[in-house]
């Protein structure tokens, strides 16, 4: 499938008390790499709504192996895992370094036709064929 990587540092602000990154702080890495991958794919979310769809999250679900440390180096690799009805997108994030694993989680988007805000059964068929040519 289709895979993009970026790579994070943990900063100051990304921290809770316990000196490590707050777990709602996982979303924001998880969306970097999201728009990483969709820009690979040729379909971001400016051509999303140009192409007359929204894609709300619906579903998202993460795994805390290992906290992440203040100034700690990682990357988050995003790999598209579906896409003919939903747009699944399952995430490694891991130490840069080391390559240690330190979160996994996933996200599920479904397309929804702008103009009716109907939920759509299956991809429209743009996001298909832009996937597709990759493949």
């Amino acid at each position: 499938m289709i895979s993009a990587d970026i790579q994070v540092r943990a900063h100051f602000y990304h921290l809770d008390p316990m000196n490590i990154v707050w777990h709602g702080n996982y979303a924001t890495f998880l969306e970097e790499a999201r728009c990483e991958l969709l820009e690979k794919i040729d379909y971001d979310y400016d051509q999303m709504a140009e192409s007359g769809y929204l894609w709300p999250i619906v579903d998202m679900r993460i795994k805390y192996v290992r906290p992440i440390k203040f100034r700690q180096d990682v990357r988050v690799r995003a790999t598209l895992k579906e896409f003919e009805t939903r747009l699944k997108i399952d995430y490694l994030i891991s130490d840069a370094e080391t390559g240690e694993r330190l979160t996994r989680a996933h996200t599920v988007q479904v397309a929804v036709d702008a103009a009716t805000q109907e939920m759509c059964f299956e991809s429209p068929a743009v996001f298909r064929r832009k996937v597709e040519a990759l493949l």
